[in-house]
């Protein structure tokens, strides 16, 4: 894949902490500076550390081109969004694209986009996350690069959990020190992020470390969930076992790149973690709050360090009640077909039944499949288990620490043209208003919805100029949302299902145990 951009001109030349960069005009509203390291490469007595200070360089640095991406194997085969990997070890980089490079009196908005991927994959690089869409209305929007997979999240004795978050909040830095070079005010900046991305949001907002980087948040169809030291560490050592190595640092410095990721898709899965196939399961696991835990294991973990406190602890809800904070989903994430030996829609309404969930809640989630196809009734389950429940869980939390009133929740309904559902990243292209990017086509369909790309672009800009929204908050109406599709509407019961299932299974926030 090409990843280099249309280069109209040269762009001024931007005086950083480490030296002076020079980027490229791709239109005349947006020039990009690519590849910016804002950290040491880390390779050698680096590898597996905390990011370290890139070393500073003489002279103009060429910026025109995306640097070398920790992502070096895609998600999968096929992908929707397109993630190129790019080779090289300075990967601990991010591009800012901005309308008012060298301005220092703009005090522009400023995004900073975390790209999703499970925490395994995904690239900074792609042509989705283009920032000339929000240039255009006046926001300077930044893209980084993270630590993946093992290299990223794994355990070790010697090195600290929680690499990849140590990478954000570093890159974040970067942005507070030096994004008013780039005609951004380091006193609004809103982080945002999809998937694994959204996740790494909901996980700097909890961070001690990262308090004071950010003043807002947007979370994009967020992973939820944060294992422990100990969890993680009997996947670590399981995995340097497999190798014939101590589970130490130095014995994993011994081992290429290239064999840990040979492996760590195998390995990486927590133990015990409830399986897709049992509603009961999937329900029993619900009250006992294991839901919170999905099962991957390289991931952001409560080390005690850079995640002290739970995502639910009041200590980080108090503590995060003065950020607005944007956060919904798709409605189909993973609504999947089932196999053919899996619970089908009857079964599984009965099985909500059973335990308690009302009838009118019912008859929605009923509703939500019958939408997209009975066949899909365990997946679309399967979404409001994994995505949608933690969403408004989240919210409820955020009105019971005061925080109601700095919230909302959308939900995305779009129904593509290519696919029988509103499904996991599809919302992407209308978030940037990117509908003319590669690959949107092929995955939306011809004639993707203009007036919903400016709708759902136009809420965003809306946020990040005035950290709020023209719509009711949660506080106004705990299940309500924004709802995309088409356009965009406030709709009071968009989380009524997941309001009426956690409530069933003792999880929603202030019932007594």
């Amino acid at each position: 894949m090409n990843v280099n951009l249309n280069r109209v001109a040269d762009a001024p030349v931007v005086s950083t902490r480490y030296g002076k960069i020079q980027g490229i005009w791709q239109d005349g509203g947006s020039a990009a500076y690519l590849g910016i390291p804002y950290a040491a490469p880390p390779v050698g007595q680096l590898r597996f550390l905390p990011p370290h200070p890139p070393e500073p360089w003489e002279g103009i640095r060429t910026t025109a081109e995306y640097g070398p991406t920790p992502q070096r194997r895609p998600f999968g085969d096929v992908t929707t969004i397109p993630e190129p990997s790019i080779p090289g070890d300075d990967i601990l980089n991010l591009n800012v694209f901005t309308p008012a490079p060298r301005d220092r009196l703009a005090k522009l908005p400023v995004l900073v986009w975390i790209h999703g991927g499970g925490y395994f994959a995904g690239s900074p690089a792609s042509p989705w996350y283009n920032g000339r869409s929000f240039n255009h209305h006046g926001v300077v929007f930044v893209t980084l690069s993270y630590r993946l997979g093992f290299d990223g999240f794994g355990w070790m004795e010697g090195a600290p959990l929680n690499r990849g978050l140590l990478d954000q909040i570093a890159a974040l830095r970067w942005v507070k020190d030096n994004i008013r070079e780039f005609g951004g005010d380091p006193d609004r900046v809103t982080i945002a992020g999809q998937s694994a991305g959204g996740g790494s949001v909901l996980s700097l907002l909890a961070s001690p470390k990262a308090e004071g980087l950010f003043q807002s948040a947007i979370a994009v169809s967020s992973a939820f969930g944060w294992p422990t030291a100990n969890d993680v560490a009997e996947v670590g050592r399981g995995l340097s076992a497999h190798l014939g190595i101590a589970p130490t640092i130095d014995a994993w410095r011994t081992i290429p790149h290239e064999r840990i990721l040979d492996v760590e898709r195998e390995w990486n899965h927590l133990p015990g973690s409830p399986t897709a196939s049992s509603v009961d399961e999937l329900l029993t696991a619900m009250r006992t709050g294991l839901d919170r835990a999905t099962g991957l294991a390289f991931r952001p973990v409560l080390d005690g360090d850079v995640l002290v406190h739970s995502l639910d602890h009041p200590t980080t809800q108090q503590r995060i009640a003065h950020i607005p904070i944007i956060i919904g989903s798709t409605r189909n994430e993973f609504s999947f077909p089932s196999p053919a030996d899996a619970p089908g829609l009857d079964e599984i309404c009965e099985i909500l039944a059973r335990h308690g969930v009302a009838d009118a809640a019912i008859e929605r989630f009923a509703h939500d499949t019958w939408r997209i196809g009975e066949e899909r009734a365990l997946g679309q389950f399967m979404t409001s288990f994994m995505f949608r429940n933690e969403i408004a869980r989240f919210a409820e939390l955020r009105n019971r620490a005061g925080a109601g009133t700095r919230t909302w929740l959308y939900d995305f309904a779009e129904l593509a043209a290519n696919a029988q559902g509103s499904f996991h990243c599809l919302d992407l292209p209308y978030f940037f208003n990117q509908l003319d990017a590669p690959n949107v086509a092929k995955v939306l369909g011809p004639n993707p919805s203009q007036p919903l790309a400016d709708a759902m672009h136009g809420t965003w800009i809306e946020f990040l100029k005035h950290g709020r929204l023209p719509y009711p908050s949660t506080e106004d109406n705990p299940c309500g949302a924004i709802h995309f599709q088409g356009g965009a509407e406030f709709r009071p019961d968009a989380y009524f299902f997941e309001r009426e299932l956690l409530a069933a299974v003792g999880q929603w926030p202030g019932l007594p145990d």
